[in-house]
């Protein structure tokens, strides 16, 4: 990862109190809907990585379609998530699991993400150990790991969900690599889910250290890091993902991601002006940022 260059770190010394008050406001378990509080609602360790990496898997679209689908998934999976995906079998839950729908997800695509939880906790025990069998921790961060991650995870026989398993199954979506330039925004919401701990994040997994996290790249946080010039980027994926994080590594070393719920948020809420006639009028980080996108450079 590249280092910040001298300009930027010097903005980002300035904007660093407005984050943090952005940080404080948001670090609470009321501040605003979103599918981890979903998972709050279980308390063992296990069952929470298996509902967080389910929710996670389902954390696109509208915020009322994502609750509704988790929901739906639960309900089939019952009070015991993680029990049930161990004794998980297609032959006998495919009835209640192939009416389920989530936007372009069929069941049969969450089936086979049943599957490859279910061997990840039978090969490995939990899904932090699974990825921590691919992962490198002396890497500047996760990339590496979810590289593996998701390699191995597409080796899972999937002919029980598909049947003839299609040269590129629905699945594959659940499980995509930073070396095909793919920004993981699903599969960093969960590890920041699962490893960070504050109000809002979980804490789970104690193998991976907070500071290599990525941040969850999407619309919300693409809009508000640009306007924050937290990257140089203006094309989505990985090299953006590693950028803005870079970025607020420079503010936080340790914990960069912690940032991330709070960003998210003030997109969702639609109070970011970037290219937008509103500017900073709504933004509680006013002042800070620059609504107007600078213009493209001519010879």
């Amino acid at each position: 990862m590249s280092p910040v260059p001298i300009g930027r770190s010097r903005h980002l010394f300035l904007i660093r109190d407005p984050l943090e008050d952005l940080y404080r406001t948001f670090d609470h378990v009321d501040s605003a809907t979103d599918p981890i509080h979903i998972v709050r609602r279980f308390t063992s360790r296990e069952d929470r990585e298996v509902v967080g990496f389910s929710a996670a898997s389902l954390a696109f679209g509208r915020v009322a379609s994502v609750l509704q689908s988790i929901v739906a998934l639960l309900a089939v999976m019952g009070p015991a998530p993680a029990a049930f995906v161990r004794q998980f079998d297609p032959a006998r839950h495919a009835e209640r699991m192939r009416p389920l729908v989530h936007r372009w997800i069929r069941g049969t695509d969450l089936i086979a993400l049943l599957l490859v939880m279910q061997r990840m906790l039978s090969e490995s025990g939990s899904i932090e150990r699974f990825f921590v069998e691919g992962d490198d921790s002396s890497a500047e961060d996760v990339g590496p790991g979810l590289e593996s991650f998701s390699r191995r995870a597409m080796e899972t026989d999937f002919r029980a969900a598909y049947g003839r398993v299609p040269r590129r199954p629905g699945v594959c979506y659940f499980f995509p690599r930073p070396s095909a330039g793919s920004a993981c925004k699903r599969l960093n919401l969960f590890l920041r889910w699962m490893v960070r701990t504050d109000a809002i994040d979980l804490g789970v997994w104690t193998a991976v250290s907070p500071s290599r996290l990525i941040v969850p790249l999407d619309t919300h946080v693409i809009r508000v890091g640009r306007c924050l010039r937290l990257t140089r980027y203006v094309s989505p994926g990985w090299r953006m993902a590693a950028d803005i994080t870079a970025s607020l590594r420079a503010i936080d070393p340790a914990d960069p991601v912690r940032y991330d719920f709070s960003i998210c948020h003030v997109g969702m809420m639609n109070a970011c002006g970037f290219s937008r006639a509103q500017k900073d009028s709504q933004c509680p980080l006013r002042g800070a940022c620059r609504p107007n996108p600078p213009r493209p450079r001519t010879r």
